[in-house]
């Protein structure tokens, strides 16, 4: 384990436009703030910028409810047509509540709305943002752009904000990686008394996110890039996809 961690917030980001070459303004950017990129550092990048980019907005009026969306947003007081997003992007409805819809996503994910965000996005009244097709590969292709450019090992995790069944409050999470470990496996390690670990296993990429988290914030702060030294990134083939729990050992949902 690193014996010092440093985070740092990457500002005076533009508007992320469809279409942008993300690479660029980030590289940009981050000359901006100062940071001088070091071999190992792991740029943690919001998932909202990825999607912009990747022109994954919907508007609300072009969407046509079908007869499940709309009897679900019946029961739990919900808009029709953002349902009907979620249903699109899940494949199977996991949990409702009042105004509250849990799914599994395409990607694998299990969360509120399939991800998709009102919050942080133009035209929010109007308009919602869809997570990438494919977050690692978003991460994959960032990673290679910045690889290039810096010429050193980097890391890439796109983050987004999550909320947890069973504690109050959102935090970070990875939903798509490249050049780190996402899940390092400490099974065989020993403990400080030299018992020999038998299923620890670390989400290294989700703790990296929930880090950059604290300099990100949730409203108008503005700060969609955040880079973290000390890690020694960039030699891992690993993705994201390693932390999703499989459903033969999910404990939580019917067989």
């Amino acid at each position: 384990m690193p014996a010092r961690l440093e985070a740092f917030a990457v500002t005076g980001l533009p508007q992320i436009r469809p279409g942008d070459d993300l690479a660029g303004l980030v590289v940009a950017a981050t000359s901006d703030s100062g940071i001088d990129v070091q071999a190992g550092d792991v740029f943690v990048v919001a998932q909202k910028i990825i999607s912009k980019a990747e022109d994954r907005i919907v508007r609300l009026a072009d969407v046509q409810p079908s007869a499940e969306a709309l009897r679900i947003a019946a029961d739990i007081n919900k808009d029709p047509a953002m349902v009907e997003l979620v249903l699109q992007e899940s494949v199977e409805v996991v949990a409702t509540g009042n105004n509250v819809l849990i799914v599994e996503d395409k990607r694998g994910f299990v969360m509120a709305n399939a991800g998709i965000d009102r919050s942080n996005i133009e035209d929010s009244d109007n308009t919602a943002l869809l997570l990438p097709e494919d977050p690692n590969r978003s991460a994959a292709n960032l990673h290679d752009a910045l690889v290039a450019h810096y010429q050193k090992p980097l890391a890439v995790v796109i983050a987004d904000s999550v909320g947890r069944p069973f504690r109050l409050g959102t935090t970070g999470m990875a939903i798509g990686s490249a050049g780190i470990e996402a899940l390092e496996n400490l099974r065989g390690n020993h403990d400080m008394y030299g018992r020999e670990l038998q299923v620890a296993e670390h989400a290294v990429a989700d703790a990296v996110a929930a880090t950059a988290e604290l300099l990100m914030g949730e409203g108008d702060e503005a700060v969609p890039v955040v880079i973290i030294r000390g890690l020694n990134a960039g030699h891992s083939g690993q993705t994201a996809a390693a932390i999703l729990r499989p459903r033969n050992e999910d404990l939580f949902r019917p067989k």
